[in-house]
């Protein structure tokens, strides 16, 4: 067994990692004070929360239209990457999981190494499959459709499902916060704490190489 270097992360992946993750940051911060203005004020006045809170959001909706836009067009690897095979949710979902809440914890080997065209665990890419493609596109959604534009807004109105969407916003909220702190931990069970982190900074990961004469490649997108 030895170690060796894959390219995992490519620049604009690890751009927009970083860029998304300050931007959800800064909308659950904001989010919070604007639903208890009452007990938090880190954003300032109430209204400078609702400058925050909707330029975040902008730049989140932006930032998820160029992850789309690399992952189908530029790499084509949308599919492969982040959809799950059957054979995948068949074999290795329950592996992936008896290994997160288990077997790590007495020291077992992962049952999963990243490869750049294999990046997620079956258990990533179903988590991965609901956040971007149902959860993150509504959570724009309906943040643009609360944003103050007046046609939209009266129509709102008008059809009485204000305050629905207000709650059905803040609930997909509450399920992305919830998946970002999950998604955390799970990045600490590493074979250090930081070991998931680094190739997000550099694009590099280190790989433990099982057989002999197996190669892995260094790929750079």
């Amino acid at each position: 067994m030895d170690t060796k270097l894959i390219y995992l992360q490519p620049t604009p992946v690890r751009i927009w990692h970083w860029l998304n993750a300050l931007g959800i940051v800064t909308l659950i911060i904001s989010g919070i004070q604007i639903r208890f203005p009452d007990y938090v004020s880190i954003c300032g006045s109430y209204r400078d929360a609702i400058l925050l809170h909707n330029t975040a959001g902008i730049v989140v909706a932006l930032s998820f239209s160029f992850w789309f836009f690399y992952y189908k067009w530029v790499s084509g690897a949308l599919t492969n990457i982040y959809v799950p095979k059957m054979d995948e949710l068949s074999n290795g979902l329950i592996k992936q999981m008896f290994f997160y809440f288990y077997g790590y914890f007495k020291g077992a080997s992962a049952p999963f190494h990243a490869t750049p065209d294999s990046k997620f665990n079956p258990m990533q890419k179903s988590a991965y499959l609901a956040i971007m493609f149902v959860i993150v596109p509504f959570v724009s959604l309906t943040g643009i459709a609360l944003l103050n534009i007046g046609p939209l807004r009266q129509m709102l109105l008008m059809l009485g499902g204000l305050q629905i969407l207000v709650t059905l916003h803040f609930i997909l909220a509450c399920m992305l916060g919830a998946f970002l702190m999950t998604h955390v931990y799970l990045a600490t069970l590493g074979a250090t704490p930081l070991a998931y982190f680094k190739p997000m900074w550099t694009g590099w990961e280190k790989v433990e190489h099982h057989h002999e004469g197996d190669e892995l490649h260094n790929t750079a997108d």
